[in-house]
């Protein structure tokens, strides 16, 4: 049955770039988006700029700008950045609209009228140089707890602690250097406590994730405090009806964005604004969001929704956060990375797999490991699926003028085995389980590559008395390419948009029963370069040393030549990243024209890999079919003259003899971590 659903994303603060960080979020949302079209329901996708507040007002003023200039340009820039990543949105909007105006203003007058807001005196810091009241985080000073200096106004990032601005040891403004005076100013507040009992029972409903729900409970422990949503002018936001001088607080106006952008969307495609977001719609509505943001979206989005009479998302789906190489995101290390320095050295479909390939619906953080990353880039994008295509188009344009077999012939029960579990995978990207379906996927892949080496079709174009069995094996393996790119394509929509041009087919998911036979296809072209090293290590942006740091280095610190002469050992930290898992033959062949060489086919529990490995004088290929052994499973893809190699095993060889294969215990299974 066709589905009518509206999805988005968080709304990025139009005060800074788009980072890596984000892209987690953007990504993820795309790909269900995508998937949920593919499945030919009517899906939109909206998002926007968040773009009120006092630091988006007071960066304009640094810049000698208004900041409605700012937030034009911000928007550009984003949206330049989420396009270059494939973050196809139906619109990318901003809060500073006249849609959002009129929405956060109705929303607020149906509280006011229903008795939710109530207005009372409160004392503020307020910057007697700059002229304004400030926001706890523009506040600077010692932690009242731990005495670390330079801290926020509401927490230590040293010791973690919260506390008011007023138990600032020291405190000082970061906009003028001034210390702060204590100012009395009348405020609005949403009674968010009037709606305990509603929320207690909503937050169990199923609309969020369960571990976020029990991370909610907490707050009910302590209390539902009610809500300031008010700031004083000078302030860049939307005014408060009937209350001169007074603005919503930027999240007040932030959260309906959400409503402001499908009205504008509708407006432009001629639909019913009622259909998505009145009280008796129908239609689905997801919300994508950090875990950062539980708070606004689980506990004041309902209720401000619930208090002003309008419908409720279906559900609200966290994820967690992005690190790298471990550690938090950090402009000191260089790994605080932007979306344009990312495009400045690599093709950003690598990215969105990877994340794919991590995220799963649990509320968990990922982590971007540059060393995995350019392994599985290169290794299942390049070695195991495009590489593919290249293989047998070749073949296909030498011998057939470019036009597929009629018939799959005894082969067409491989191609029906290559199509059971697509529906599995589509369940998975339907639960946001991305890395089951990406690992799935790659079972496939694995297969069909399999099947390419069984068959082997270099051989059979040496005898022309193959040339039909030659003609079969090749189409069999465009089509499971063709399998394979749209099991993909929510992820890699450029990569799939590419590879369905050189097989001259539109993207159809149900299409897939039918192969494409009697078919004409394009010349192979280059489908997906590989990642190089050099381009992933430019992606860590090292901070430039100062001179004294320079002078430094050159004069206490030992070259690389003499820390290896005087340390010949390695660390515990260089072998932990060597990744040794067990493994089972399960093909062995030797390789025409290598004296050494046999071509191994390894089963490593999640999948196969293909390793070229110099022991033809120790073994009959014949006797090594079901061994156990041990590979290296981290080792960068080699291409080499007969294929690509993805790993290695090891062996042992010496002045007695070898080489000799290093075999595991019985009991010992595929996949197993050699620790």
């Amino acid at each position: 049955m066709k589905r009518r659903i509206l999805i988005t994303s968080a709304l990025p603060y139009a005060n800074g770039s788009i980072h890596l960080g984000h892209l987690v979020e953007y990504t993820q949302t795309d790909i269900w988006a995508r998937y949920q079209r593919l499945r030919g329901h009517d899906c939109v996708y909206v998002c926007a700029d968040d773009a009120h507040g006092t630091p988006i007002m007071l960066r304009a003023q640094s810049e000698g700008i208004t900041p409605e200039e700012l937030i034009t340009r911000m928007h550009g820039d984003h949206l330049r950045d989420f396009t270059s990543f494939g973050i196809r949105f139906d619109l990318y909007h901003s809060t500073h609209s006249p849609e959002n105006f009129e929405i956060s203003q109705s929303i607020y007058r149906a509280l006011r009228v229903a008795d939710y807001i109530n207005v009372r005196e409160i004392e503020q810091a307020y910057d007697p140089v700059a002229g304004i009241f400030l926001p706890d985080r523009f506040i600077r000073g010692t932690c009242p707890r731990c005495g670390a200096a330079d801290q926020y106004g509401d927490s230590c990032e040293v010791c973690g602690a919260t506390y008011s601005p007023t138990d600032l040891i020291n405190p000082v403004s970061a906009v003028s250097g001034a210390v702060p005076e204590r100012r009395n100013s009348e405020h609005y507040f949403f009674q968010l406590g009037d709606f305990s009992d509603f929320l207690r029972r909503w937050i169990h409903s199923g609309t969020l994730q369960e571990e976020v729900a029990h991370k909610l409970d907490e707050w009910f422990s302590i209390g539902l405090a009610d809500w300031d949503i008010s700031r004083d002018a000078p302030y860049f936001g939307i005014p408060i009806p009937d209350a001169p001088g007074k603005f919503f607080y930027v999240w007040l106006d932030a959260l309906p964005g959400y409503m402001a952008a499908t009205k504008h969307w509708c407006a432009a495609h001629d639909r019913n604004f009622a259909d998505y977001w009145g009280p008796e719609s129908t239609t689905e509505i997801y919300h994508f969001i950090g875990k950062d943001i539980i708070y606004f979206h689980g506990l004041f989005w309902p209720a401000m929704l619930k208090g002003s009479g309008h419908r409720l998302p279906t559900g609200i789906f966290a994820h967690g956060h992005l690190t790298v190489n471990g550690a938090k995101m950090s402009k000191s290390r260089g790994t605080s990375i932007t979306a344009e320095q990312y495009l400045q050295h690599l093709n950003p479909e690598f990215l969105r797999y990877y994340i794919a390939t991590k995220l799963n619906s649990h509320v968990e953080d990922i982590d971007l490991n540059l060393e995995d990353f350019l392994l599985k880039g290169n290794g299942d994008l390049v070695g195991k699926v495009v590489n593919l295509a290249s293989r047998a188009a070749g073949f296909i344009h030498r011998s057939f003028a470019g036009r597929l077999a009629a018939s799959l012939g005894n082969d067409q029960a491989f191609y029906d085995g290559l199509l059971q579990t697509q529906e599995a995978i589509g369940e998975a990207y339907a639960g946001r389980e991305y890395g089951k379906a990406m690992r799935d996927i790659m079972v496939l892949a694995d297969q069909v590559n399999a099947y390419v080496d069984q068959n082997a079709p270099w051989v059979l174009a040496k005898d022309s008395a193959q040339r039909e069995a030659l003609h079969r094996v090749v189409t069999v393996t465009l089509n499971g390419f063709r399998v394979l790119i749209t099991l993909l394509s929510p992820v890699l929509p450029e990569l799939s948009r590419k590879s369905l041009e050189f097989l001259q087919c539109e993207l159809d998911w149900g299409g897939l029963t039918k192969p494409l036979l009697d078919h004409q296809i394009q010349p192979y072209t280059h489908l997906l370069q590989r990642m190089e090293k050099t381009q992933v290590d430019a992606l860590i942006q090292t901070p430039a040393e100062s001179p004294a740091t320079a002078q430094a280095t050159s004069t206490a610190t030992p070259t690389a030549a003499e820390n290896k002469e005087e340390n010949p050992f390695i660390s515990i930290d260089d072998f932990s990243r060597v990744d040794l898992r067990i493994a089972r033959i399960i093909a062995a062949d030797s390789v025409e024209g290598a004296d050494k060489l046999l071509h191994l086919t390894l089963d490593i529990g999640e999948g196969t890999r293909s390793v070229f490995a110099g022991i033809k004088s120790a073994y009959d290929p014949a006797s090594l079919v079901g061994k156990l052994t041990v590979m290296v499973a981290n080792l960068a893809p080699r291409k080499m003259r007969f294929g690509l190699s993805e790993g290695m095993v090891l062996a042992a060889s010496g002045p007695e003899g070898g080489p000799f294969l290093l075999s595991p215990d019985s009991g010992a299974r595929p996949g197993m971590r050699v620790k």
